[in-house]
């Protein structure tokens, strides 16, 4: 069985810093002093895959996306 994982991404071009991907995500998401998203580690626990799916939807500008990534690849 091969096992994938969720990979957390942020465009920093597209990023507004409007916050809501740190309100909907704050376990793996912290703003920075201009109020600009820091990721803490790139994969999603499967625990969070779903508050993960909200917060991308949340994003304004879209610049949050998820992506699976087969195991090691």
């Amino acid at each position: 069985m091969t096992k994938s994982r969720t990979l957390l991404r942020i465009d920093p071009i597209g990023c507004r810093a409007h916050g809501l991907c740190a309100e909907g995500l704050p376990e793996l998401i912290h703003l920075d002093e201009w109020g600009y998203p820091v990721l803490r580690g790139d994969e999603v626990p499967p625990s969070l895959v779903a508050e993960a799916r909200r917060a991308a939807a949340a994003c304004p500008t879209l610049a949050m996306r998820l992506r699976r990534d087969p195991a090691g690849q």
